[in-house]
């Protein structure tokens, strides 16, 4: 596994992220046909959170198979990855059940190998390059405040750093504290994880997990405007929790 995939300027089309999918493949097809997206020349990548919880996980394959989709790993396939290889006490696999993961439960050793490979094998951060500068990917936060410390780390130029991988995984440190200092060296990461009922722009990091897989909707934000749709809304809170 490249643990940072780069992507170079779309001079054909555009590029699209997403937030968690949570194997909701359908009705990311919906939010995809209302933005025209255009298979031929645009392209999507998502915060990762494939899979899980949803009806539509065990599609993965199809979907990391088109030409135009891309993802970095998040934590739920991690949790896939660990639960396969990983895991002689058993501990993952519970939390990986407890937490929608029973979709693997029951298919052949065979597929079970193939979808961890396949989960594996996708990149913790990707960078995509549009025309006003670098826009970042990864799944739930960027651990430094510069994103080229990151690039570095994946890269293996600097070994001696920990939790670089968990920390892109699984923080939630930057939204419970309502942090808005953003990343430098980079124009903005796009982030999911944790889920908001609109985006919440911190700084420069857009986090876009609007909760298609629990009753909420997908949003999509062009990497090239930073333009989100549906549009956010300035009457209201991002806070899932806070009603209207």
């Amino acid at each position: 596994m490249n643990k940072l995939q780069r992507f170079e300027l779309n001079t054909a089309g555009r590029d699209f992220a997403v937030g968690d999918i949570h194997g909701y493949f359908t009705k990311l097809q919906a939010a995809l046909d209302a933005v025209g997206f255009n298979p031929a020349v645009d392209r999507l990548f998502s915060v990762g959170d494939l899979v899980d919880r949803g009806p539509e996980s065990a599609e993965v394959d199809t979907w990391l198979a088109k030409p135009w989709f891309f993802s970095v790993q998040g934590n739920h396939e991690a949790m896939v990855v660990d639960a396969h290889h990983f895991d002689p006490d058993g501990r993952v696999s519970e939390m990986h059940i407890a937490n929608g993961g029973a979709w693997m439960l029951g298919r052949p050793s065979v597929e079970r190998d193939c979808y961890a490979a396949l989960l594996a094998d996708l990149p913790i951060a990707i960078e995509v390059v549009t025309a006003e500068g670098i826009v970042g990917v990864v799944h739930a936060d960027c651990p430094f405040p510069v994103w080229a410390i990151l690039r570095d780390s994946l890269n293996g130029l600097m070994p001696g750093l920990l939790n670089v991988d968990a920390v892109c995984q699984w923080s939630r440190s930057r939204i419970a504290d309502e942090n808005h200092e953003g990343i430098s060296d980079v124009r903005a990461v796009i982030v999911g994880h944790t889920p908001v009922r609109q985006p919440a722009i911190l700084g420069n990091v857009y986090r876009i997990d609007t909760g298609a897989w629990m009753g909420g909707h997908f949003t999509l934000i062009d990497l090239g405007t930073l333009q989100c749709y549906p549009p956010i809304n300035p009457k209201l809170n991002w806070d899932w929790e806070e009603r209207p």
